[in-house]
């Protein structure tokens, strides 16, 4: 029988967010079972071979490049996606964008806590305090999609705004704590373009001349895009952080002229190259932990305090976060949502790779064997993470699948909410 699938059929599905969790957590299985065999001296060389102009600073390894690189493409479309949620959607509401932006602060307070008591008095090893305080987005959002598909569209808003706060926290943190050396005047260029950027999605003053320039917008973007990227990468800032800016300043509202606005434009584009290569890539490239084994990892406190901080610091920190949070003040959790789901979403924020990792080797450079250790603690809190959210998380699914089949209302977020 003939395939008919036409392109653009597979090109819509690499946009959706199934696909794109199932290649990314293949690609990062991949990258475990390379890194613990016997040819894991070639996955070393490849992600480790250096390439790009030494002059620009950017002379960097295959694994930095997508990690800084090709990463500030997803996060670019995640900050899109944002946006479009505190203009058009759901964060609209301040009580409700609230929630997540406080509960994002204390699932890092509490597991840099966590941490710190359990290797307060162990020397060196107390400098690895901030290794628990970031979730990996990517990872969690792909994990979300494969398992959670009846879950309330919420839910993820949710996780995507909380995910997005603790990057940029656990960037002030490398940047305050982590850092040797910030350069002011790339960060200052930085700010300078991205204030270019945001005035060009205006279509006043420079964005009308654009608009009536036969000069395509993306021959004049991409290039901006590019200079923020590497002004921030020069700076001592992680480079994604430009992603999420210039997600922040697309224009959500189309004009009289657009069928579609700058910000949705942009995802339509961009979403399947994510899906296909962005993500894929970074995951075999980042996930390559080697993996010592149970037993030595939980003998070593930093190693430990990596495991609980994330696993259980980040389940009392969103979790009780949120609820005192309402409890407080007056924000209030969407009505589609219940507390349980709240808590399956927090064991997911235990996912911790990318900014975890980078932590771990800028805590401890010059001890490999605590760097090992501690990435080894990070590798088992993100599979801890990810078993136990998604036996919440799947169980969640199941009971919204059932009330959709029988027509009934999701529970209230209210007096009666976490039950089911």
């Amino acid at each position: 029988m003939t395939d008919r699938r036409r392109p653009g059929d597979l090109i819509d599905l690499l946009r959706s967010d199934a696909v794109s969790g199932f290649l990314l957590i293949l690609g990062a299985v991949a990258a475990l079972i390379w890194a613990n065999s016997p040819g894991n001296a070639a996955y070393e060389a490849i992600r480790t071979f250096t390439f790009g102009p030494e002059s620009l600073h950017l002379n960097l390894s295959v694994e930095a490049w997508a990690a800084d690189g090709l990463l500030a493409i997803f996060f670019f479309v995640v900050g899109n996606e944002l946006k479009q949620e505190f203009v058009h959607g759901e964060l609209r509401n301040p009580r409700r964008a609230m929630l997540p932006i406080v509960a994002a602060l204390s699932g890092m307070a509490v597991p840099a806590l966590i941490y710190t008591a359990i290797n307060f008095g162990q020397g060196d090893a107390l400098r690895g305090w901030g290794i628990p305080m970031a979730t990996d987005i990517a990872f969690a959002v792909a994990v979300l999609a494969v398992i959670g598909r009846y879950l309330p569209p919420a839910l993820r808003t949710f996780l995507l705004t909380l995910a997005i706060v603790d990057d940029l926290g656990a960037i002030v943190v490398i940047a305050v704590f982590y850092t040797d050396h910030l350069s002011f005047l790339p960060l200052l260029a930085a700010f300078a373009l991205l204030a270019l950027f945001g005035h060009l999605q205006t279509g006043r003053g420079l964005g009308a001349v654009l608009r009536r320039s036969p000069v395509p917008g993306w021959a004049v973007y991409l290039p901006i895009a590019f200079a923020i990227w590497a002004f921030m990468h020069a700076s001592g800032v992680h480079a994604t952080i430009a992603g999420v800016a210039m997600g922040l300043l697309m224009r959500t509202t189309p004009r009289s002229d657009e069928q579609l606005s700058p910000s949705h434009h942009a995802e339509h584009l961009i979403r399947p190259w994510t899906t296909a290569v962005v993500l894929p890539v970074f995951a075999l490239m980042s996930a390559g932990v080697v993996f010592p084994g149970i037993g030595p990892l939980l003998a070593d406190s930093a190693a430990l305090g990596a495991v609980v901080g994330l696993v259980v610091g980040k389940l009392i920190g969103i979790l009780g976060g949120s609820w005192l949070t309402t409890r407080l003040t007056g924000a209030e959790l969407n009505p589609s949502l219940s507390w349980i789901d709240i808590a399956g979403m927090s064991l997911l924020a235990g996912i911790g790779f990318t900014v975890s990792l980078l932590v771990t080797e800028l805590s401890f450079p010059d001890d490999p064997q605590m760097m090992s250790d501690a990435k080894g603690g990070v590798l088992l809190a993100s599979l801890i993470a990810t078993v136990l959210a998604t036996i919440v998380l799947g169980w969640r699914s199941a009971h919204y699948r059932r009330l959709a089949g029988t027509g009934t209302a999701a529970p209230a977020a209210g007096p009666g909410a976490g039950r089911t």
